[in-house]
């Protein structure tokens, strides 16, 4: 009788180590995974300057690279923001990979559907996607698209786009510099202007708010010194940064005046956040890459800013948002 006792709680401590209740840790475990599922998450979609990679025309090695086959096409600059909760999805530019773009999403969000789009500004990599949404081609009814007041009067009295507006496939959403929107009751997003070559519209970057979990989204910006903010005090306040890195050095493009399209060259951001803390620029992730610059593949410049503790982005990247 001892025996059979003996035997049964050795039976029961057994099973008991082996995970017939599930130990605490797995439990809280299970809780975050969980709670990750259905919190928002940020999605690159796009890594390259408003013409691409490879870029029409161009006959330099890296572009070569491509024809040959040696390398993959980069789409143009894009992030999406995938709220799992409430199945929406929300684009940052809409841009001439539009397609390529709309087809990631589908893969990486099957559940989510498209919501609206958030426009920077009026250079053709941010906005000329737009036409996919025309009747020739998805004949979208009222998808919101979010535009700062220069860039919605632009996509009124301007064709083709006017047409979108008119044929009621796109739905213009005001949006005003520094005042938030609330897409859910925990997700907001807020534009701010920046100094940028303004021909057509202003420009704008973002930021992303989700309980106390922020990011912030700034694809073109003329040079950090000439913005009225501090940019180091703009990357203190949020969890993460997607910052230009358009061109790597003043030397990209050979017979180019660089002041008639500035933007602050890799080397001179590395120069300026030097003295950051590595916990702020572990925040910092460079995107918006020219065909020109090395850190839109894989090269010893790329190796080079990771190891300065910077991110550099790449399609596919996710970035998880949490309370």
């Amino acid at each position: 009788m001892v025996n059979l006792l003996l035997r049964r709680l050795i039976i029961f401590m057994l099973g008991a180590c082996s995970g017939a209740e599930t130990p605490l840790q797995d439990q809280l475990a299970d809780k975050q995974s969980n709670s990750q599922r259905h919190s928002p998450f940020v999605l690159i979609l796009g890594i390259a300057q408003d013409a691409g990679y490879p870029q029409a025309n161009c006959e330099k090695e890296q572009c070569k690279k491509y024809w040959q086959g040696e390398e993959h096409a980069r789409y143009v600059s894009s992030i999406a923001l995938v709220d799992p909760s409430s199945q929406s999805v929300w684009l940052f530019d809409a841009t001439p990979d539009f397609k390529h773009q709309l087809q990631m999403l589908k893969i990486q969000a099957p559940e989510s559907s498209l919501t609206g789009i958030f426009l920077t500004h009026a250079h053709i990599g941010h906005y000329t996607g737009l036409m996919q949404l025309g009747h020739e081609v998805m004949s979208a009814s009222d998808l919101a698209v979010y535009a700062m007041p220069k860039m919605t009067t632009f996509l009124q009295t301007n064709g083709p786009w006017s047409q979108l507006v008119n044929y009621g496939n796109i739905s213009l959403q005001p949006l005003q510099a520094d005042q938030f929107i609330n897409l859910t009751s925990m997700l907001s997003v807020t534009p701010f202007l920046v100094p940028h070559r303004d021909e057509y519209s202003e420009t704008v970057g973002y930021k992303i708010q989700y309980g106390g979990s922020s990011l912030l989204y700034i694809p073109d910006i003329d040079k950090w010194e000439k913005w009225d903010r501090l940019i180091e005090n703009e990357i203190n306040k949020v969890n993460f940064a997607l910052l230009d890195g358009t061109f790597y050095d003043a030397n990209e493009l050979p017979g180019r005046n660089m002041s008639e399209i500035p933007h602050p060259f890799i080397q001179e951001s590395l120069v300026r956040f030097n003295s950051l803390p590595l916990s702020e620029k572990k925040k910092i992730m460079f995107i918006h890459f020219n065909h020109t610059n090395p850190l839109i593949l894989d090269s010893p410049e790329r190796e080079y800013v990771e190891k300065l503790g910077y991110r550099v982005a790449k399609e596919g990247d996710k970035i998880q948002l949490t309370m």
